[in-house]
């Protein structure tokens, strides 16, 4: 079999037996007379082969002499062990076998006629430098070490890869130089032992074909699988990048079947819930349970008979099903799990307890289709194995446990990761201290010179749609009610239900009239206390009303008790509205974060807020510079713009149709950020930078000056400011970007009546150019859109 022979090599190589024929040279002289006539035997039969002790590189010479070869090689190849050794005469590198015992040509046999043998662990690439580092060792002299446990993968009848290690025995080796050979110094193999993967550099100071490998090697094979399989599990277990992908059970059951040499068992897990006692699914790719056979959850007492029971869980031993059909029958089919294995066409199975201090967290589930293959004999093979499986369920479990902790703060915390390294940093701090037995404190986190950057893109009039909402169901929910008494009244003429209308519809008057802060409280405490009791009567008194009633109930929500419908609608597009553009404003962060970072967070209320701050406290290992600040101020009206466009692409889905108005504040001085930590999260710090924050609550109910007209306006972006500087800025900024198709030249200058507190300032209001959706190339203004939209 040849491997890569033709390739590139400092080595020439030479099939020669002179090494081991100088052996047999020695032993004609021996006082014993069996060495001696045996030594002579050997050289006689090579006598008339001058090659053979010389050398040849004609590799048909190996099958012409293959019968003198094996009279040279008979000593070294015992016909006794010949059945039970694994070992071959091979050329070294190019694994050419010449002879080999007769356990490894079945081997090659059962391997098939397809089959290559090729060193598994051995790249081409270092092909070359292992060569030149067995010549720096055995020529030169210098120890370089590049020893590492060789193996050949060969596939068994059964199809179940076996993996054995080669060691190599060189003593019948010469390693000659030849005239293109070159001196080698101590500063030569410096140079090479810094430069491991430079071929070029190991070619110029050991040429090609500088040398002679003349001999050749004799290789012992020992069957390793089982140890390969238990190192390749472990590693599997151990990487959490392996566990990832695809592949992962696939390459995970091929190990366990080369463990036991069953070309057909398959793997699964089930967890276990000790607090409800149930068995459940672990999700993951390609992860099957066959005790729970496709179920997602089930209880544990169903699950087991009392044997399996006893032997997972109070012995934590393995259970081993030798006859799967045998115990299914003996139980009539209605015990687990012979019951769910039998289904699946399952005829032995190990169920292996994983387990820590006598606490069970799941279930190894091996699985055969074949009587008594997994048994409670073979089931001992998992000793070595079960700690690696334990290990890494529990750090699974953590690893969960991690990712919980991860979403948490991403969704419910202010720790974003542009300051995390802060906080890291601080809890060290505190772990040192509680380690050197003083009293930790988790000092305050304080960012200063940071640049803020906020935005907002609000529901237009969203307290008078919110109202409208209530008052809309509270209209349909009175007038129903009022519908039901007069069917009564008509029909029993008891002057109450006649009292019980006329509060109904002064109810059904005052909400319709406006509806006040207390009216929706009022409403609810009346039907509850007046209206629900009646109901309940006239249910028990006549069927017709019952129904009448009952269609009535059906309209109510149970999570409010009352109608629900226009307000349900108003909160859902509120809701939808708010997740999409919260969705598209983190996708476009994660882009910014990558320009400079910087501290962001977003909050959902009637719309969207953002708040940014840019600073060179906050980046960690980055040099701050004005330009940052200006790129994340262009950014910002960017995405400002994108977000209004994704709002009214989404509107006409919505149940109502509402429309938004977006706001940007410009804030030249630098402030300073506290971590607040009753709060948990950023505020302004100090007197004077809270003037930033009252600006910020009050911006969005501003007045253009001298007028009645608020400052936002749906279908423009106001840019607020107070700097003359600041207006140069971003006029530069809306140029530019109304060249790119965000703006129309409908761009105004206004001042703003003075806000509590505040006076000065000034905005910018440039009307947004919208696309009708993400594929259209043609730009509307806002009236221009609607119109467009109601086609």
């Amino acid at each position: 079999m040849v491997q890569n022979y033709d390739l590139e090599s400092p080595l020439v190589q030479l099939v020669s037996f002179n090494k081991l024929l100088e052996h047999y040279d020695a032993q004609l002289n021996s006082d014993n007379p069996y060495l001696a006539a045996r030594a002579k035997f050997v050289l006689d039969a090579q006598a008339p082969y001058p090659e053979l002790r010389e050398g040849f590189s004609d590799l048909s010479l190996l099958d012409k002499h293959k019968e003198v070869i094996k009279i040279i090689l008979e000593d070294t190849f015992s016909p006794v062990l010949t059945k039970n050794e694994i070992k071959t005469a091979s050329t070294p590198f190019e694994n050419i076998v010449f002879n080999s015992s007769e356990r490894f040509q079945n081997i090659l046999k059962d391997a098939g006629e397809d089959f290559e043998l090729e060193i598994t662990n051995l790249p081409n690439e270092f092909g070359y430098i292992m060569r030149c580092a067995v010549i720096l060792r055995f020529y030169y002299g210098y120890n370089l070490d590049f020893k590492r446990p060789l193996f050949f993968d060969i596939p068994g009848a059964n199809g179940v890869m076996h993996r054995y290690r080669i060691l190599y025995n060189a003593d019948f080796m010469e390693i000659i130089p030849t005239e293109l050979a070159k001196e080698i110094t101590q500063d030569d193999v410096d140079e090479l032992l810094e430069n491991f993967e430079n071929l070029e550099l190991w070619k110029e100071k050991i040429p090609p074909n500088s040398f002679i490998a003349k001999g050749f090697v004799i290789s012992n094979m020992f069957d390793v699988t089982a140890e390969q399989s238990i190192s390749e599990i472990k590693s599997t277990l151990i990487g959490h990048s392996q566990r990832e992908k695809e592949t992962f059970m696939e390459n995970f059951q091929d190990t366990f079947r080369s463990l036991f040499k069953l070309k057909d068992i398959k793997v699964g897990f089930a967890g276990y819930d000790a607090a409800a006692n149930n068995f459940f699914r672990i999700y993951g790719k390609g992860m099957e349970s066959y005790i729970l056979n496709g179920k997602e959850i089930e209880p544990c007492d169903t699950m087991l008979c009392n044997y399996s029971h006893g032997k997972l869980f109070m012995e934590s031993k393995y259970f081993a099903i030798s006859n799967v059909e045998k115990y299914f029958n003996l139980s009539e089919g209605k015990t687990q799990p012979y019951k769910n294995l039998m289904e699946q066409g399952i005829k032995s199975a190990i169920l292996a307890p994983i387990s820590v201090n006598g606490n069970l967290l799941g279930v190894l589930e091996l699985v055969s289709s074949n009587v008594n293959e997994l048994n409670s004999v073979n089931a001992n093979k998992l000793d070595d194995v079960m700690p690696y499986i334990v290990s890494a369920v529990m750090r699974t479990i953590e690893e969960e446990e991690n990712l919980i902790d991860a979403v948490i703060q991403h969704e419910c915390t202010s720790v974003h990761p542009a300051v995390y390294w802060k906080f890291q940093e601080e809890a060290k701090h505190f772990m040192m201290a509680e380690l050197a037995g003083q009293q930790p404190v988790f000092r305050e986190i304080v960012f200063k010179d940071v640049f803020p950057l906020y935005g907002q893109i609000d529901i237009k009039d969203s307290s008078k749609e919110r109202n409208l909402s209530i008052q809309r169901d509270l209209m349909i929910q009175l007038s129903e009610i009022n519908d039901i008494l007069e069917v009564a009244h008509q029909k029993y003429g008891l002057p109450i239900y006649e009292e019980i209308m006329f509060r109904v519809q002064t109810y059904l008057d005052e909400v319709r009239e406006a509806l006040y802060t207390h009216t929706e409280q009022a409403v609810f405490d009346f039907v509850k206390e007046e209206v629900d009791p009646v109901f309940e009567h006239l249910k028990k008194e006549d069927a017709a009303i019952a129904g009448l009633i009952a269609t009535y109930s059906q309209k109510i929500d149970k999570t409010t008790e009352s109608y629900y419908d226009h307000r349900r609608n108003y909160d859902e597009s509120v809701m939808e509205a708010n997740m999409q553009l919260a969705a598209l404003l983190d996708k476009r962060q994660e882009e910014a974060q990558e320009m400079f970072p910087h501290y962001f967070e977003r909050y959902k209320t009637d719309g969207v807020e953002h708040n940014l701050y840019i600073g060179s406290s906050i980046a960690k290992d980055r040099k701050f510079n004005q330009l940052y600040l200006s790129n994340l101020r262009l950014w910002q009206l960017q995405v400002m713009c994108e977000m209004e466009n994704k709002y009214y692409e989404l509107k006409s889905k919505l149940p109502v149709k509402l429309d938004v108005a977006s706001l940007v504040l410009v804030y030249s001085t630098s402030l300073s950020i506290r971590f607040r930590m009753d709060e948990k999260r950023f505020d302004v710090d100090g007197t004077y930078n809270a003037r930033y924050e009252v600006i910020k609550k009050r911006i969005d109910k501003a007045y253009i000056k001298g007028t009645n007209e608020r400052l936002t306006q749906k279908g423009k972006l106001s840019i607020v400011y107070s700097q003359r500087k600041d207006e140069r800025e971003y006029m530069r900024y809306i140029r530019f970007l109304k060249a790119k198709g965000y703006f129309t030249n409908n761009i105004e200058i206004v001042e703003l009546e003075g806000l509590q507190g505040v006076t000065g300032l000034k905005a910018i209001r440039a009307e947004i150019l919208y696309k009708k959706d993400e594929r259209s190339e043609r730009t509307y203004t806002y009236d221009d859109l609607m119109e467009e939209l109601k086609k």
